[in-house]
C-alpha cells in the first residue's frame, strides 16, 4: 500500500516522497484511515514503529481541506492541539509537522517549558493553527489570558501512558475543560494498561482501537543481554565494553539526575567523550548534546528515563541499562530506542546484587528469561549481599513539586570539564534521515 492509497493529499504525499518512504508502517496503514473518518481513536504501538505520522498527516490533510474561520480580529484559531509529556518528544512532532506540511498553508509551533517564554508569546501573537505542546506550559500561555483553545477541532494525546505516570492527569483534565465538547479525539500509548483504558473511557467517544504489537512487547530486532557485575565495577565494565568493542554511538541509562552527572564525569576520566540529558539542564543544554549524538560526534549519551522519553535516533546501536529501572515497564520503553523499524540493535543490561528484583519484575512483564554473561575479569562476588536502593521515580499520579514537570525542574546545568584528548574510535558516517516517518 502506498501513502496515497490512504487518502492523503497529493502535496502531502510529495513532502512524504521527498524524505525517501514511499510504503507506510502497520500503524501509520491502520490509524491514517481511521483518523481521515473522523473517528476517534486509541492506539497502542511499540515505540519507533512511526506512530507520529500516524497522526500527524491525517491531521494535515484534515485541516488543509477546511477554510479555517477567523476571529474578528483575523487572528488564525488553534484547530490542533496535541499534548506530549516531554520537550524533545514536543519538538519533534512539531519538525514532522513542519516536514510533512511543507507544501500547505498551515501554520505550527511548539512550546515546552525550560527556555524564554517571550519568544513563544511573540509568535502566538499571530495565531497557530497546529499548537505542539507541554501541559505545564501550555497552562502557563492560558492563565496569562494568550491562548483560546475553544476552536480545536482535534486533540492528540501523545505518550499518553507516560503523561499519566509523570502526574500530568490534573493538568490534562484542567486542559480538556477547555476545549469544545465537539472535537475529535486521538489517544496513543505506548502499552494499554488499564489505566490507559479506563482514561480512555472517558476521554474517546466510540474509538476505533487499533494495536499492532502486543503490550509491553520488546522489539524483535533488539539482541537482550545480561552481565552481572559487582555495583563498584560498573563503570569500569562500561568503559571496558565501549572500548573493547569499539562502540561509537551508545545511549546509557540511570535511574537518577545526579548518577547520570556522576557517569559523564567518570566516563570523561576514561577518555570517553560523554553528555548528559535530564530534567535540570536547560532545554539548551538538553538540545545541543542531542544533536552531537545525532550527527555522530558525541560518543555516549547518559540520560534518565524522562529526559529520554521519545528520542528517535537513527540507527541507534547500542543502548545500555548502567542501572536497570525500579519501574518494569521502563524497560521496555529504553530499549525501544534501539531496533527500530527494521534496523537491528542491541540492549545490555549491568545487574548487580541489588537489582536482581527489577531484573525478575522486567523479565515476568516481557514473559522471557534473558540471557546473561558473565564478562571475563569482571566476575561477581557470589557472597555479596543486596543493599537498598534509593529510586528517583514519582509516583503515579502525584505532580512533581510545582506540579509541573516541564516548567519547574530545570535548573542552572553543572558544568563537566571536556576530556583532555579525543578517545580513540572508528567514525562511522551517521545518516542524516531516520528510517522511521516519525
Amino acid at each position: 500500500m502506498s501513502f496515497s492509497a490512504l487518502g492523503l493529499s497529493d502535496q502531502i504525499v510529495r513532502a512524504v516522497t521527498a524524505r525517501g518512504y514511499t510504503q507506510p508502517t502497520p500503524i501509520q496503514s491502520q490509524a491514517i484511515p481511521v483518523v481521515l473518518s473522523g473517528r476517534d481513536l486509541l492506539a497502542g504501538a511499540q515505540t519507533g514503529t512511526g506512530k507520529t505520522a500516524g497522526f500527524t498527516l491525517p491531521i494535515l490533510h484534515l485541516l488543509s481541506n477546511k477554510v479555517v474561520k477567523r476571529s474578528p480580529t483575523g487572528k488564525i484559531p488553534i484547530r490542533a492541539l496535541i499534548l506530549t509529556p516531554t520537550r524533545e518528544l514536543a519538538a519533534q512532532v512539531e519538525e514532522s509537522v513542519r516536514m510533512y506540511g511543507r507544501h500547505l498553508p498551515l501554520t505550527s509551533m511548539v512550546i515546552y517549558g525550560g527556555v524564554n517564554i517571550n519568544p513563544q508569546i511573540n509568535r502566538l501573537r499571530g495565531g497557530v493553527e497546529i499548537l505542539v505542546a507541554t501541559p505545564g506550559r501550555l497552562l502557563d500561555h492560558v492563565q496569562q489570558g494568550r491562548l483560546d483553545l475553544s476552536k480545536v477541532e482535534v486533540l492528540v494525546l501523545d505518550e499518553a501512558d507516560r503523561m499519566l505516570d509523570m502526574g500530568f492527569i490534573r493538568d490534562i483534565k484542567r486542559i480538556l475543560a477547555l476545549l469544545p465538547k465537539q472535537r475529535q479525539n486521538l489517544l496513543f500509548s505506548a502499552t494499554f494498561s488499564n489505566e490507559i483504558k479506563a482514561f480512555a473511557s472517558t476521554l474517546l467517544n466510540q474509538p476505533v482501537m487499533v494495536e499492532v504489537a502486543s503490550q509491553n512487547a520488546t522489539a524483535d530486532l533488539v539482541t537482550q543481554r545480561v552481565f552481572p557485575v559487582d555495583r563498584d565495577r560498573k563503570r569500569e565494565l562500561l568503559t571496558h565494553l565501549i572500548k573493547t568493542n569499539s562502540w561509537y554511538q551508545v545511549l546509557v541509562f540511570t535511574r537518577t539526575k545526579h548518577g547520570a552527572d556522576r557517569l559523564v564525569k567518570q566516563l570523561h576520566q576514561d577518555d570517553i567523550v560523554a553528555m548528559a540529558i535530564h530534567g535540570n539542564k536547560s532545554q539548551a543544554a538538553r538540545t545541543r548534546a542531542l544533536g552531537k549524538f545525532k550527527d555522530g560526534s558525541l560518543q555516549v549519551l547518559v540520560a534518565t528515563d524522562i529526559a529520554a522519553r521519545g528520542l528517535d535516533i537513527s540507527e541507534l546501536p547500542h543502548v545500555v541499562n548502567y542501572e536497570l529501572p525500579n519501574v518494569p515497564e521502563d524497560y521496555v520503553h529504553r530499549i525501544g530506542r534501539t531496533g527500530r523499524a527494521g534496523s537491528s540493535g542491541e540492549a545490555i543490561s549491568l545487574v548487580c546484587v541489588d537489582e536482581r528484583k527489577f531484573l525478575s519484575d522486567i523479565e515476568k512483564l516481557i514473559k522471557r528469561s534473558l540471557p546473561q554473561e558473565i564478562i571475563e575479569g569482571f566476575d561477581p562476588d557470589p557472597h555479596a549481599k543486596p543493599e537498598p536502593i534509593q529510586v528517583g521515580r514519582q509516583s503515579k499520579h502525584q505532580p512533581r513539586r510545582g506540579g509541573h514537570s516541564d516548567r519547574n525542574a530545570v535548573s542552572k546545568p553543572s558544568s563537566v570539564a571536556a576530556p583532555s584528548k579525543s578517545p580513540s574510535k572508528p567514525q562511522k558516517k551517521q545518516s542524516d534521515r531516520s528510517i522511521t516517518l516519525r
